[in-house]
């Protein structure tokens, strides 16, 4: 399907492959790069692999996916990943040939232009923030488990600022520790979802494997089982994310054009088929799934490996699994911190003038890296009025996740029809305008569904809650835009990957 072909060009995104200068190939895009390029292919990987998370995704999601649609909710990891393996796709297309740090927001400034990019940027970032704080706030419950306390509203945010303020250390060291941490974030996620997952199957194992077809009755007088599927899908759409964090880094990272791409398709890969077997282990595991369904177990992860460790063995396995929230939250803060910066050194935005000050000696942009801290630990705080708050934290944010890959996507498409034809080390060739309309498609279904009211007794906003705070977003973003239109004094390179005639 793909191909790795050279081609040549100048200074409007078209460059000569055969040199694999890559501050010359930056230069031409009209940059000058101040990271390090420190991180291996091996470390890009583990940056995308613990931003996409197995072990978060799974047991952070799992209770509500199990309870809401029963075992066969494990087939949503199957369709999402399907679908995002053609997001991915075109990203790589995208990515290889202007590997420049920040991601969805200088894609989208290449492809279409500048205020089509603030605001794909500005969606992104939100999304990414809010991202952030669902994971160190669905991290909580396990502090209290590996610690033996009861875990309340207040502990959980207490820990989960906590975590925050761990990961934001780590990220303050620079890009060679960011690394390693993610590397061994990464092994973390591997015990975490291989040894822990296959030792559950051997021996903890309380479920036949044709559970996954019995919806224990999750499809309610209706009779259709779809609804219900469709809201525990949350869990394989939430968990394929991250493999676009491993061209936020792009500056960081030698021959980008060609390793990127491969790594965000190993993380697409590997860290679905992680996702989906510890799901499976877990859904196998459950001693009695109607308990889970019927709401007399909310809390089935701990209850499942307490039962097949032990009170001390269980702790162990939750240390291991807090290791990869960590990983997961820096990872995060690393993508967010360099969308940031990306924003500020083509002056896009207030602030830019801290957003883009660089640190020569940890080769880190500081106070990127504080916002995306800060932010973060303001929605934490705020949770604490709301019910069911981790559940509508990770609705928003997979829904804001969405829509910025799908702007990127529709500005590849638009792109291709008028006459781009991606030029790095990796495209797609003739398949790239089906997989790109497939991507689209997808991508739109995904967020129809996420948006879809399903609490009619509830008050219509909550009710409303993900659809409602999407558009408050852009409307946000369009109303800022309006009064401070700095993206139009911008004079950083844009609209340069369709051909001017």
């Amino acid at each position: 399907m793909a191909t790795e072909t050279p081609t040549s060009g100048s200074a409007d995104g078209y460059y000569d492959f055969h040199d694999h200068d890559d501050a010359a190939h930056l230069h031409a895009l009209g940059y000058q790069s101040e990271f390090k390029r420190d991180m291996s292919p091996w470390a890009n990987f583990s940056l995308g692999f613990t931003y996409l998370s197995p072990v978060v995704g799974v047991y952070t999601v799992f209770a509500f996916a199990l309870a809401t649609g029963g075992p066969p909710m494990i087939w949503a990891f199957v369709l999402a990943g399907l679908g995002q393996l053609m997001v991915a796709l075109i990203f790589s297309e995208v990515v290889a040939q202007f590997p420049v740090a920040g991601g969805v927001y200088p894609w989208a400034r290449r492809l279409w232009g500048r205020k089509y990019a603030w605001m794909t940027g500005w969606v992104y970032i939100i999304a990414l923030l809010v991202t952030i704080s669902s994971v160190v706030y669905g991290a909580g419950p396990f502090i209290a488990s590996v610690f033996g306390f009861t875990p309340s509203v207040d502990t959980t945010i207490a820990c989960a600022l906590g975590l925050l303020v761990l990961a934001t250390i780590i990220n303050f060291m620079g890009t060679s520790v960011l690394a390693k941490a993610a590397i061994i974030g990464f092994t973390a996620e591997l015990v975490g979802a291989l040894v822990v997952g296959a030792w559950l199957l051997i021996a903890h194992r309380e479920q036949s494997i044709t559970v996954l077809f019995d919806t224990f009755g999750t499809e309610g007088d209706s009779g259709s089982y779809l609804p219900a599927f469709a809201a525990a899908a949350l869990i394989g759409v939430y968990q394929y994310y991250g493999f676009e964090a491993c061209g936020d880094v792009a500056e960081e990272v030698k021959d980008p054009g060609r390793l990127i791409p491969k790594a965000m398709r190993q993380t697409i890969y590997i860290g679905g088929a992680a996702a989906t077997f510890v799901c499976l282990a877990l859904v196998l595991s459950v001693t009695d799934i109607g308990a889970v369904v019927s709401g007399e177990v909310t809390d089935p992860v701990s209850a499942v490996l307490e039962e097949a460790f032990g009170t001390v063995g269980a702790r162990a396995v939750l240390v291991i699994v807090l290791l990869s929230f960590l990983s997961c939250a820096m990872s995060l803060q690393a993508a967010a911190s360099r969308l940031l910066y990306s924003y500020g050194r083509d002056d896009m935005i207030m602030g830019s003038s801290l957003l883009k000050k660089f640190s020569p000696t940890r080769h880190i942009p500081p106070y990127a890296l504080v916002v995306s801290a800060i932010v973060p630990a303001i929605i934490v705080i705020g949770s604490r009025v709301s019910e069911n708050a981790i559940t509508k934290i990770i609705s928003f944010a997979t829904l804001g996740m969405y829509l910025g890959f799908q702007m990127v996507i529709l500005a590849a498409l638009r792109a291709r029809l008028k006459g781009w034809v991606p030029s790095g080390k990796y495209t797609l060739g003739a398949w790239g305008l089906p997989v790109n309309i497939i991507a689209l498609v997808y991508g739109v279904i995904a967020m129809v569904n996420m948006a879809w009211p399903r609490t009619p007794d509830a008050a219509w906003y909550d009710n409303w809650i993900v659809a409602l705070s999407g558009v408050i977003v852009v409307a946000v973003g369009l109303v800022y835009m309006a009064i401070h239109p700095l993206h139009d004094r911008s004079t950083a390179p844009y609209d340069d990957a369709i051909p001017k005639k």
